[in-house]
């Protein structure tokens, strides 16, 4: 059982859009000066990019993912300064997961700016644009999924298989864009509602991103890391860690293996978690853990008028 009711979650990409943080948080001091400090260490304008794209620029995987952790960064350290209570648990999707280590005092802001531009880019290149799909696949049940993407992926034409665990009915796959077409098919065969392909650049969590793996392990190389202040759950195991150096190696394993969301939901539910705030823009992980677990509470940051009505609810919580 945990000490606080509450987890703070950190969305990964496809949560960016034009005006995702509303102009209205320029007034909390620490969000100007959040992306000050990432602008300084990127030198680029990421608020003015924020503000008014282009949304072109803004889904190019090397911008996306520094905008991502800098507008979630920033919206936790506005709850902090405002005296909102301190959460038990953290936990990112995908990219997110280096926003919560950055909340969780595990990893310098700077540095982290700096770290997932590159991984932005490690990921972008890993694969040869055209090359590499995703898909989701909504009402199929994990094992199924599972067995079908390894079945398409033994005939011999291509990778393809399960990356995003996102809630009971909710998957996503990736590999090669030909074998992930004929999973889709397969797995509407087998009952699927839907196999719907997703607009990204790079078949994301799977073998293909190994290359992008090996970069990011050097990078990480000279980067500190210290153990968090606040256990983070991760999305390889859905457990927490202590040691910066199993941090270190769960953080380039992440690039290639699966996001185990719902795990991750269901093990922060398990230890007392009643209360799950999003920190970042978006409600898309607000969604998904309401239909992992009916009986947690969401709350969203994205909005000014949501912190202070978090705040007032989570007060104690």
């Amino acid at each position: 059982m945990t000490t606080s009711h509450t987890a703070f979650v950190f969305p990964g990409q496809g949560s960016q859009k034009v005006g995702m943080l509303a102009a209205a948080h320029a007034e909390f001091p620490a969000v100007r000066d959040t992306f000050a400090e990432a602008g300084e260490a990127l030198g680029l304008d990421l608020w003015t990019l924020v503000q008014t794209g282009p949304q072109e620029a803004l889904n190019l995987t090397a911008t996306t993912q520094p905008v991502l952790l800098t507008s979630s960064v920033a919206l936790w350290r506005a709850w902090v300064a405002a005296g909102g209570t301190p959460p038990a648990l953290l936990a990112g999707h995908s990219l997110g997961e280096f926003s919560a280590l950055v909340c969780a005092g595990s990893l310098d802001f700077a540095d982290a700016v700096r770290l997932v531009r590159q991984r932005g880019e490690f990921m972008q290149t890993a694969v040869p644009v055209g090359e590499g799909a995703m898909a989701a696949i909504i009402g199929l049940d994990d094992d199924s999924i599972n067995r079908i993407c390894a079945e398409i992926a033994a005939e011999g034409n291509g990778e393809v298989a399960a990356v995003n665990f996102n809630s009971p009915g909710q998957v996503v796959i990736a590999g090669h864009a030909a074998a992930v077409e004929r999973a889709g098919v397969a797995l509407k065969a087998a009952g699927a509602k839907r196999a719907m392909p997703l607009p990204v650049s790079a078949p994301f969590h799977t073998v293909l991103m190994r290359p992008a793996g090996e970069k990011l392990e050097a990078a990480l190389a000279s980067v500190a890391l210290a153990a968090p202040a606040i256990p983070v759950v991760h999305n390889v195991h859905a457990l927490p860690e202590t040691s910066p150096e199993r941090i270190r190696s769960l953080l380039v394993e992440q690039i290639y293996s699966p996001v185990q969301w719902t795990r991750c939901v269901q093990y922060m539910a398990a230890q007392g978690v009643r209360h799950v705030v999003e920190c970042g823009p978006g409600k898309v992980l607000s969604g998904l853990n309401k239909r992992i677990d009916g009986e947690l509470n969401s709350y969203s940051l994205e909005e000014p008028a949501g912190l202070q009505d978090a705040m007032a609810q989570l007060a104690g919580a």
